[in-house]
């Protein structure tokens, strides 16, 4: 409370309103899987478009050389042709995989992560001289620059083809390493010789992606040092040397009379598939920045969906639920063996979990595979995750992701209604070509036994209300825990689940069916209070779709008004 001192009239502001929850977005995806190129440890990567992930991460893979691991590329496309905005990508690499490497005389280079990509990696370098000095006198130490602006102590200079370098720059008097063998100085107003400040053009290509650098110094507390200005590459990591002798210091790379060149990185290797394990898609936790697989999107609070495309192992498939699970903040999309056909078989691997944080999706399909510039079928966890996001943005979280049009030309396997009648209700979502309106997601069941979280939406409408609720009230903690914040509370929430209700995201003809919010004596004991604790009981309504749309269907005659029914 304010102090007051002086008899008066005191006006103050205080805060007594409700503060606003804004939803958390939804429609953000996660990929791991393996990639051409792209960094393989740390926090997974943005990508906002299918040109911005071939950029990132190459292109895609051969089913040669990867086999039934080739399918992050394929499945990121199908996400944003289905309506997907961003997703965020996870490189794996198996556990013998190394990074192109060169070294030549001071310089070290490295691409910037594992695999023969590297090895395509072309550095060219070249001497440039534009900033020139003029040495007007002799003095006792040194010379006297008509001016040194641009010029630096450390800086390498050249004067007909004899190569020194500056120990100190005090005004305009400059000393130099060592002696000049021909004659330096020249007082003209258009001077004919002249001191040039040796710098390096640098280019880095790799396909048609380039990186330039231009007029970069060897001097290592210069602003444009070659190694501070490189270490901002996307294509190279660089180490490079002090310059210990006098003369070009290209020619330290290069070889002397060598004042440019270019050199290719090699020994880049993409790993042996047969080593891949489980693990690797597990991943490892080393801690901030160094984990990998899975683990790495424990640095990810954006990703509110995931899959790893085509991997049906069942440690991998465990491994995920559980960490959608400890999270509680994502769902994982599963794809089900694409050579798996029978509904015994397919009830049976669908039986590896339970869970509503996970949901699985069969047949595979059909799309244009442009490394075989033939069709070919690939997982449906990409077009999936992909109408998750389309569904989000055109109707909201609470709309079940299914009815949805897959934009693809075909289907592994067509499934009839029969043969769903038995997966539905096991949690096997398929996916079905529906006579004259294409083929479509054709079920929205979660991997649970709990029917209270056996629709997808339903899981994915609490994640959002639950995540919305917990980022937007931070604001509580530490406030008196009275009943002037119990009403505070209270206001906020219900005033965010009440425009929720508004928009058709909850069930319930008036807003007291469709929620609730209890707050004060009735949640919280009084050891509760004394150790810290506010507990608010919310109950919400979830929207449930019609999955099963019965019309009954009578004859209805002028002499009786009813007859037999039947449905259909």
């Amino acid at each position: 409370m304010a102090e007051y001192f002086t008899p008066g009239v005191y006006v103050e502001e205080y805060d007594n309103s409700p503060r606003s929850i804004e939803g958390v977005g939804t429609s953000t995806a996660g990929f791991i899987g393996f990639a051409e190129k792209g960094p393989a440890i740390g926090a997974p990567s943005l990508v906002t478009s299918f040109k911005n992930f071939t950029r990132q991460f190459g292109g895609f893979l051969s089913q040669f050389t990867y086999g039934e691991y080739r399918y992050l590329a394929n499945s990121v496309e199908q996400f944003f042709i289905n309506g997907g905005t961003r997703c965020y990508i996870s490189r794996v690499i198996p556990p013998d995989a190394k990074a192109a490497k060169k070294e030549l005389g001071i310089l070290s280079i490295e691409a910037a992560n594992e695999g023969k990509w590297g090895n395509r990696i072309q550095i060219s370098m070249s001497s440039v001289t534009k900033r020139k000095m003029q040495l007007i006198a002799k003095t006792d130490v040194g010379y006297l620059a008509k001016t040194t602006e641009g010029f630096r102590e450390g800086d390498f200079v050249v004067i007909n083809g004899e190569y020194n370098r500056i120990v100190t720059i005090y005004d305009n008097s400059v000393t130099f390493e060592a002696p000049f063998k021909e004659e330096v100085i020249d007082t003209g107003i258009i001077p004919k010789t002249v001191l040039y400040l040796l710098t390096v053009d640098v280019s880095i290509r790799y396909n048609d992606e380039v990186e330039n650098y231009s007029e970069l110094s060897f001097n290592q507390s210069a602003p444009n040092y070659i190694g501070s200005k490189l270490s901002g590459s996307e294509l190279v990591k660089v180490t490079v040397g002090p310059v210990e002798e006098l003369g070009n210091p290209i020619e330290a790379i290069f070889g002397t009379g060598n004042p440019s060149g270019i050199l290719s990185l090699e020994g880049g290797f993409d790993g042996t598939i047969n080593k891949v394990k489980p693990s690797t898609f597990i991943g490892t936790d080393g801690g901030p920045g160094k984990r990998t697989g899975i683990q790495s999107f424990l640095e990810n609070s954006s990703v509110s969906m995931m899959a790893i495309p085509g991997i049906t192992d069942p440690e991998v498939i465990v491994s995920l639920i559980a960490h959608c699970e400890n999270l509680k903040s994502r769902i994982a999309v599963f794809d089900m063996p694409g050579d798996m056909y029978k509904t015994k078989d397919l009830i049976e691997y669908r039986n590896i979990i339970d869970s509503s944080y996970g949901a699985m999706y069969h047949p595979w399909i059909q799309v244009f595979d442009r490394s075989s510039n033939k069709s070919d079928y690939i997982p449906p966890s990409g077009a999936v995750l992909g109408i998750y996001s389309r569904t989000d943005i055109n109707r909201g979280v609470h709309k079940a992701p299914a009815n949805e049009i897959v934009f693809c030309t075909g289907l592994k396997v067509n499934y009839t209604k029969a043969e769903q009648d038995v997966l539905n209700p096991e949690g096997v979502n398929l996916i079905r070509a529906i006579p004259g309106q294409g083929i479509r997601v054709w079920g929205a069941r979660t991997a649970s036994s709990n029917s209270a979280f056996k629709y997808v939406n339903v899981r994915r409408l609490f994640i959002y209300v639950e995540e919305s609720i917990k980022a937007n009230t931070n604001w509580v903690v530490f406030e008196p825990n009275d009943t002037a914040l119990w009403q505070r509370v209270s206001l906020t929430i219900s005033s965010f689940l009440d425009s929720m209700w508004r928009t058709g995201m909850l069930a319930g003809a008036s807003p007291s069916e469709g929620y609730f919010v209890e707050i004060g004596p009735s949640t919280m004991t009084r050891d509760d209070i004394m150790n810290g604790r506010l507990i608010c009981n919310i109950g919400i309504a979830p929207s449930r779709p019609a999955e099963f749309v019965i019309f009954r269907v009578t004859q209805h005659t002028a002499e009786a008004g009813t007859g037999e029914s039947e449905e259909v």
